[in-house]
């Protein structure tokens, strides 16, 4: 995949209601059963970080309709997977649809991408400068050492005109790619998570946006460099078992998420830090793998 996307801003679109789900019946796991708010189904959804107003305002407006929303919170990036693939989540909504096939493809997961839910831009942020032009030739940035945030992490750093990539740099390539390190930039690979409480001690760090917000960060006001654009892999999303895809509940809460009202909620609640976008599947899975 070349570097430079096909960027798009997307219109919001509303899912197929389908029919009724979850896991803890046989007839709830088929997707054969309707529910109400006198006949409700129980669904657990896996999500990372603490700060998701959204889905607290998603589950009132869901539990209206007779679909009772358990959040089960993790603080990395590969259990929510593991655990949706294993049957201990319904769904899951965290990740970015690049990472989620990297995922896939690597741990043979049963499990596909079902709804698209917000962009979250990516910062550049530091405790030591306030511009980008600010930073010093030999300054040491800290970057994702998993291989898709790892590119997009590098993809921001270039738009920030701090490297230059070669031609060909994808959503799974790594800096071995990278052409052109006018300031000598170190690069030090570390663990998304850890990201907030290392940047004191660096010249900068490239932060998700999950875990900036959870640091009490304001991505728009406190990065010194954020994703202005951003393209299809980047597109969070939910996803659910390959044999759960059409569970009526399931893609209840994608169109939910997806509505205007729930849009309006992020904007508000968010101030740009997430935007929401609602794009097909058939969109959704368009960018080249």
């Amino acid at each position: 995949m070349k570097k430079h996307f096909a960027f798009f801003v997307s219109a919001f679109v509303s899912i197929p209601l389908l029919v009724a789900c979850g896991s803890n019946s046989d007839d709830q796991a088929s997707g054969d059963g309707e529910f109400s708010p006198d006949d409700p189904v129980d669904v657990t959804i896996g999500v990372t970080g603490t700060d998701t107003p959204q889905w607290d305002y998603i589950s009132e407006l869901a539990a209206e309709e007779g679909i009772n929303i358990t959040i089960q919170r993790f603080n990395d990036y590969v259990q929510p997977n593991l655990a949706l693939d294993e049957g201990e989540l319904d769904a899951n909504a965290f990740q970015t649809v690049s990472y989620f096939d990297n995922f896939v493809e690597e741990h043979h997961l049963s499990v596909e991408a079902i709804g698209s839910t917000v962009i979250a831009p990516m910062g550049l942020y530091s405790d030591r400068y306030e511009s980008v032009e600010d930073i010093p030739d030999g300054a040491e940035i800290t970057i994702d050492q998993e291989v898709t945030n790892q590119a997009r992490n590098l993809m921001l750093l270039e738009q920030a005109g701090l490297l230059e990539l070669d031609e060909d740099f994808g959503v799974t390539s790594g800096v071995d790619q990278i052409t052109n390190n006018p300031k000598n930039i170190q690069l030090t690979q570390i663990s998304a998570g850890n990201a907030p409480r290392v940047m004191q001690d660096v010249d900068a760090s490239v932060i998700n946006n999950g875990f900036a917000v959870d640091a009490g960060l304001i991505p728009v006001e406190d990065a010194i460099y954020l994703e202005d654009e951003t393209a299809t892999p980047y597109i969070n999303i939910i996803a659910a078992q390959s044999d759960n895809t059409g569970n009526p509940a399931l893609q209840r809460i994608v169109e939910i998420y997806q509505s205007d009202e729930v849009a309006r909620f992020i904007e508000e609640e968010y101030q740009g830090a997430q935007i929401p976008t609602a794009v097909s599947l058939e969109e959704l899975n368009s960018y080249p793998r």
